[in-house]
């Protein structure tokens, strides 16, 4: 077999790594637009409720953004590591290179960039996904890259999640993924109908919505904390070895999940507290309106016009009525 260019004819060049998450960049634009569109009518709310009408707006909005995106995240679990190892297959070269490992809910994202990314007269950044999914099978992803001459560190970390590894992770991952991400979009859906509660002002049960929300959020971790029950595979290259820990989405999914519940169970306390303040912060206070009651005219007001009659509460009615008698 002979050189072209000093690299092998079969072996492509790096793929293009796009600088950012397409589905994340147009999910955070969505839910920006709506909050930039909230906060130009938010001059228009009066008085102290716009404060927490705004902070309803924020809280409301993180979580349902997060729930969304963490979906199509792919750093539920990272792991880096720096090692000198050999490139390609039939070659003795060897190069320095950072490897890292991102596994997410439908799949895991292996990248090898060299230190320095110019070695061998080649550019070495790459960024490759094997999917998981309903409609993806691992294991031809993994045949596709072997046809493609993928380098070697990509390989053999692809190779301890294919079906017929002896690391058998593959199964434990995947139906994991699948049940976290099933959970996730059951509360997502419980989000919004809290939402609708709390817009309709039913207080009480929009809290239970929201508590059932952090419920769901939370039994998503429990699923993918079950991989980390079984028998870590060892990622060997050489004297290192590449190990993961829970990442960022992880983090965040906890947090928003324990922010939920906060929330949640704070509403029910308030309601069946002191639900005045829980009103007065949900901008449900009716004393304004029983001062404008209080300043109505009465029926026995010769100065009072009809449609001011009208308007008299039925209550007070029957009661100027009987005090007449």
């Amino acid at each position: 077999m002979t050189l072209w260019n000093g690299s092998y004819p079969f072996y492509p060049g790096a793929n293009a790594c796009f600088p950012f998450d397409t589905t994340r960049a147009v999910i955070v634009t969505i839910f920006l637009s709506l909050l930039a569109t909230f906060i130009i009518i938010l001059p228009g709310i009066r008085g102290r409720g716009r404060l927490f009408w705004f902070l309803r707006l924020v809280m409301g909005l993180f979580v349902g953004s997060v729930v969304l995106t963490i979906q199509f995240t792919r750093d539920w679990e990272n792991g880096w590591v720096q090692a000198n190892t050999s490139y390609k297959s039939f070659s003795r070269a060897r190069v320095n290179v950072d490897i890292g490992l991102h596994i997410g809910l439908e799949g895991v994202n292996i990248t090898l960039k060299g230190n320095p990314v110019n070695q061998i007269n080649e550019t070495i950044n790459y960024n490759e996904h094997f999917s998981w999914s309903f409609d993806a099978n691992y294991d031809r992803s993994y045949s596709e890259g072997l046809q493609k001459g993928l380098p070697s560190p990509i390989l053999y970390v692809a190779e301890k999640f294919t079906t017929q590894s002896p690391c058998a992770v593959h199964r434990q991952y995947r139906i994991s993924g699948h049940y976290a991400s099933a959970t996730l979009w059951l509360a997502f859906c419980t989000w919004f109908i809290s939402i609708l509660l709390f817009s309709m002002s039913l207080l009480l049960h929009g809290g239970y919505m929201l508590l059932l929300t952090a419920t769901l959020i939370l039994f998503s971790l429990f699923f993918f904390f079950t991989t980390r029950n079984t028998p870590k595979c060892p990622i060997q290259f050489g004297p290192v070895s590449l190990k993961t820990n829970y990442g960022e989405s992880f983090w965040l999914t906890l947090v928003t999940g324990l922010l939920c519940l906060l929330l949640g169970v704070s509403i029910i306390i308030l309601d069946s507290v002191q639900p005045e303040k829980l009103k007065l912060i949900f901008n449900l206070d009716k004393r304004k309106g029983e001062e404008a009651w209080d300043k109505s005219c009465l029926p026995a007001d010769p100065s009072c016009s009809v449609q001011d009659v009208l308007m008299v509460p039925l209550g007070e009615f029957c009661e100027v009525t009987a005090t007449q008698m």
